[in-house]
């Protein structure tokens, strides 16, 4: 038939927490309570206990009275990928002409700018002391169609100070150029995520959807970190395509990227 069923709302939601809890995005106050997450979610407090159920029932989470829902199992780190293998960079004269073409044809919404303490996760993928001061900006661009990405950096204060007055401007990239900054490379990671129901309300899909997720962190001339970026992309409104050429020898030829390029409507 090719037609299929909605899933459940509580399976909506287990799928969007499960991939929350794998993140580490609870890991330092635990999971918020059924309360918290029915008014997150707008559902009743049954709908969530179902949800709950199924990650117990996976072993994620562990369900104490008096104590709260935690996580049991660590999490996944964006940093995961080979942080010194060049063939696994990318160069940023793609990123950049990127970014600027995209500063030119979008508008960008910054919903928050702050100077927070690194969590354990991002401390790990810019090479810092747990709880280091970064500035951490949350960033919603759209285009003529609506909401495209919404955005999550991460910069150490080390590396550049900067206002939410500033990221209105221009490219947070640009910024740390005018900082002093000498890009060398970046690791990219690209993926799938579900839409939660913060992420939902800013690009205007429904809890569940499923997003295009780009992890990248950029280093410097002397591969120290200077930003860790978590975009979620609508994937209707945004691709992202690697020109590829074949090298090496006749018996072990391989597909390298030649040219980065990002394209949204």
């Amino acid at each position: 038939m090719g037609t299929s069923l909605p899933l459940p709302k509580y399976h909506q939601i287990y799928l969007v927490l499960r991939e929350q809890v794998q993140e580490g995005r609870f890991d330092q106050d635990g999971v918020p309570g059924e309360h918290a997450l029915a008014d997150q979610f707008d559902v009743a407090r049954i709908t969530i206990r179902k949800a709950m159920e199924m990650l117990v029932a996976d072993g994620l989470v562990s369900r104490r009275p008096g104590l709260g829902t935690w996580p049991l199992r660590a999490p996944a780190s964006p940093s995961s990928a080979p942080k010194s293998n060049p063939q696994q960079k990318a160069h940023l004269t793609g990123l950049l002409e990127n970014i600027v073409n995209m500063g030119l044809r979008t508008s960008v919404r910054v919903l928050d700018s702050t100077l927070v303490s690194a969590p354990p996760v991002v401390a790990e993928a810019l090479d810092l002391a747990p709880g280091a001061p970064v500035h951490k900006s949350l960033r919603v661009r759209s285009t003529e169609a609506g909401p495209l990405s919404h955005i999550t950096t991460y910069v150490p204060q080390a590396v550049a100070d900067f206002t939410r007055e500033d990221l209105e401007r221009e490219p947070l990239l640009m910024l740390l150029e005018a900082a002093g900054v000498e890009f060398g490379g970046a690791t990219q990671t690209i993926s799938a995520r579900l839409a939660d129901a913060q992420v939902a309300r800013h690009l205007d899909v429904a809890v569940g959807s499923a997003l295009l997720a780009v992890t990248r962190i950029v280093r410097d001339v002397d591969e120290r970190p200077v930003q860790l970026l978590q975009g979620l992309y609508r994937p209707d409104r945004y691709q992202y395509q690697l020109q590829l050429s074949r090298v090496g020898s006749i018996d072990a030829k391989v597909w390298v990227s030649e040219e980065l390029s990002a394209q949204f409507h």
